[in-house]
């Protein structure tokens, strides 16, 4: 029985570990990860039951200096989930400056008058001196509710961050019914699991005009999933390097995806992938909508 619950925005600039550290905490993975900065373009809901409390967590795109319209709606995306929240996750590099991103994220806590946890990541790879120094920083520049360093890809030091949200749990009913660890549907989580794989599989300028469409999904009688989908880039030249050499590098990103959606549907997936241009579709508000984003 959920008597408690909790809401928290994990924020921060892009690259930083915000998918990462969601995953972790829900237990499961819920958003896409790489090591691509802004490949989180959506608010993403993770929830996680433990005993009598339900937590819900809102992972955000990274707050950055939109450059097209696409940039203009992630930055709207955050600024609307620091509203919406119990109290935020500011995650943090182990890094001693506090930067724009940080100073703007702050300014909005304050604004929004609410509870914050800094949340310092990567410490398996930081001196001890220099965590010292990135919380000493950042305690000059807000009065955080808690202070924890960790390392999301790893998971050392989550179950500190849990025990310090939980705290900010309050009596409440249930959220979300039992079993569900996301509010995304599965159309769009696979569209999003094929975007990952080609972002893990493709190399530098190429990611950042991706997009993702289903443009067919049936369950056949035998169980079989028959799935096609439009792999949309922005550039000719770009679409030459997704399909590589006799359609090498397609065939990798879908073997790797199918692997990724049959565990998801529990069952055995047909997956057709194409390569699509759309110029300048991140400058395009109809097309963003059609991509899935459609809160502009």
């Amino acid at each position: 029985m959920i008597e408690k619950t909790g809401v928290f925005s994990v924020v921060g600039r892009p690259n930083v570990g915000k998918s990462t550290l969601t995953n972790a905490l829900c237990g499961v993975k819920v958003a896409i990860v790489s090591n691509k900065p802004q490949t989180t373009r959506n608010r993403i809901t993770g929830v996680r039951n433990q005993g009598d409390t339900q937590m819900v967590f809102l992972d955000t795109p990274g707050l950055h200096k939109a450059k097209n319209v696409l940039g203009d709606y992630m930055v709207k995306i955050v600024n609307q989930t620091v509203a919406d929240v119990d109290a935020a996750i500011l995650l943090v590099e182990p890094v001693a400056r506090v930067g724009i991103p940080e100073q703007m994220l702050i300014q909005r806590v304050k604004e929004e008058k609410l509870p914050c946890i800094l949340v310092v990541n990567k410490m398996d790879m930081a001196k001890k001196e220099d965590l010292l120094e990135t919380i000493a920083l950042y305690s000059q520049a807000h009065e955080f509710t808690a202070v924890t360093p960790l390392c999301a890809r790893t998971g050392q030091g989550v179950d500190g961050l849990l025990e310090e949200l939980n705290k900010l749990c309050v009596s409440s009913p249930q959220l979300f019914p039992d079993g569900m660890v996301s509010d995304q549907p599965e159309r769009q989580l696979i569209a999003e699991i094929i975007r990952e794989k080609a972002l893990q599989k493709l190399d530098k300028e190429v990611p950042h005009g991706l997009a993702v469409e289903i443009e067919r999904w049936e369950e056949r009688e035998d169980g079989l999933f028959e799935i096609n989908a439009a792999i949309y880039c922005e550039r000719k030249s770009h679409k030459g390097i997704i399909i590589g050499k006799h359609g090498a590098m397609l065939k990798e990103i879908g073997a790797v995806a199918r692997y990724e959606i049959q565990r998801l549907l529990g069952g055995k997936v047909y997956l057709e992938l194409w390569v699509k241009v759309k110029e300048n579709w991140r400058n395009n508000p109809n097309q963003i909508r059609n991509f899935g984003y459609e809160d502009l």
